[in-house]
């Protein structure tokens, strides 16, 4: 790894894909006046799917890679990274690499804002399955509110309706209902449910369609982004250690052009992506 700069830098976002981007535009409606780097691990995505072993390694490698470019702060705007690396990350690597530099994930704010919006402790929870069979809200949520029950619904046709652009089309209605009947049949009385998933904001619309009316629908990018304002506020010295500026800088480690076209769904704007290697 390279030497580190002590200068200020950017704050650092990271996402298997382009699910991520749904954290990072709430983050810059709240953050507006930071300089901010986005990567997205496009050519290696989903991670969803993958194991323990290759989501920690291919994560610390994109951590390691934003470091390098002037992050102190990155945040692992994606729950399979999240569930899976950011435990070992903070524990194992960060005390070797830089003491002071810090990585936040998006599942301790979401399941903290839980408490606040439940009124009956039945927690819903759609993910991928690799952030569902991880347990990490199941865990978390023990932890903070060990007297509610939590349900999670894998659902791995949803990431490729929103990256293949059906979520808006009839046909995802097929499969958001299977999988909204498939969570509430373990537990009709599910008075909140977490989109636990990046991309799964693109396919609120229809999920609130089939959700009963009596539950609510949290997406995280609010949450992500109240907490993030709420972190800086508390920690004076990371504050000071990024960069002011409202620059946005996109990084992929897939094709830059089909990154950019593909962003402008996510984001409701025009960008232009570099192609990165992460190694």
């Amino acid at each position: 790894m390279k030497q580190l700069s002590d200068k200020p830098g950017p704050i650092g976002v990271f996402d298997s894909g382009y699910g991520g981007l749904t954290i990072l535009s709430e983050i810059q409606r709240a953050m507006p006046d930071y300089n901010y780097i986005y990567l997205g691990d496009n050519a290696r995505a989903p991670y969803g799917t993958r194991s323990f072993e290759i989501v920690y390694r291919f994560t610390l490698q994109a951590v390691n890679y934003l470091f390098e470019q002037g992050c102190h702060l990155v945040i692992l705007a994606c729950n399979t990274a999240s569930a899976k690396a950011l435990r070992s990350i903070q524990q194992k690597d960060l005390p070797h690499i830089d003491p002071n530099r810090r990585v936040l994930g998006v599942i301790r704010p979401t399941v903290e804002k839980v408490g606040e919006i439940s009124k009956n402790g039945n927690i819903g929870v759609f993910g991928t399955p690799g952030t569902i069979q991880s347990q990490s809200y199941n865990i978390e949520i023990a932890k903070l509110h060990p007297h509610f029950n939590t349900y999670g619904n894998g659902c791995p046709m949803w990431v490729p309706l929103v990256e293949n652009r059906e979520a808006n089309r009839p046909g995802a209605d097929y499969f958001v209902k299977q999988e909204v009947d498939n969570l509430f049949g373990q537990q009709p009385d599910i008075d909140t449910v977490l989109l636990a998933c990046t991309h799964y904001p693109l396919l609120y619309d229809k999920i609130r369609q089939y959700v009963p009316q009596s539950a609510q629908v949290i997406k995280q990018g609010e949450i992500i982004a109240e907490s993030l304002v709420d972190y800086m506020r508390r920690h004076p010295e990371m504050d000071a250690r990024c960069t002011r500026g409202g620059s946005t800088q996109y990084l992929t480690t897939e094709n830059a052009s089909k990154f950019s076209e593909m962003a402008s769904v996510f984001l409701n704007k025009s960008i232009t992506a570099t192609q990165i290697e992460l190694k």
